[in-house]
């Protein structure tokens, strides 16, 4: 086995732990930031796959920004934390859908001749990434980036807290 195929094993193992961790995790503050490491895990396997700026991307958008937004949303809104993991029976059905998707896919790659064939590494330069966002798919970027405000606002909105007896009703937390 060579180093990057060790690489690719243990980004595999720690991208599946970190998924387990985060479905079954009360704190929400516990399960974005695992779900950040899944995002890390993604991140380095394309990376070990020669896709170097997809897995940067995934990093930078998803575990950077995306994640980081929502951990900051769960701390201001100051969701309540439970006891400890989830407890079994709640988790036999999602389980045991995950297990018979895995066994598929195992299946498919199996059956499937091509499977067993190398992909040629992703090729794509950041200026041809960025030509094709802001040139094709312009009205999406600015879409999300509106509603990515908006759910900030939001938050913002809700973190604040209805006003009590003896505070204005524009007025914040304190002076």
């Amino acid at each position: 086995m060579t180093a990057l195929g060790a690489l690719f094993y243990l980004l595999a193992a720690v991208l599946l732990g970190a998924a387990i961790l985060t479905a079954t995790r009360r704190n929400p503050v516990h399960a974005v930031c695992c779900a950040v490491v899944v995002f890390l895990a993604v991140g380095g396997l394309f990376a070990v796959l020669g896709a170097p700026l997809p897995g940067v991307l995934m990093v930078v958008v998803y575990a950077g920004a995306i994640m980081v937004l929502f951990l900051f949303i769960i701390m201001l809104l100051g969701l309540p934390a439970g006891d400890g993991p989830l407890p079994a029976g709640r988790l036999l059905v999602p389980g045991i859908l995950g297990a018979a998707t895995l066994l598929a896919l195992f299946v498919l790659i199996g059956a499937d001749p091509a499977a067993q064939t190398l992909l040629p590494a992703a090729q794509a330069s950041p200026a041809a990434v960025g030509t094709l966002l802001f040139d094709t798919y312009w009205l999406a970027v600015e879409a999300v980036s509106i509603l990515l405000f908006a759910a900030l606002a939001a938050a913002l909105l809700l973190g604040r807290g209805r006003p009590g007896p003896g505070q204005p009703a524009t007025g914040g937390r304190g002076a």
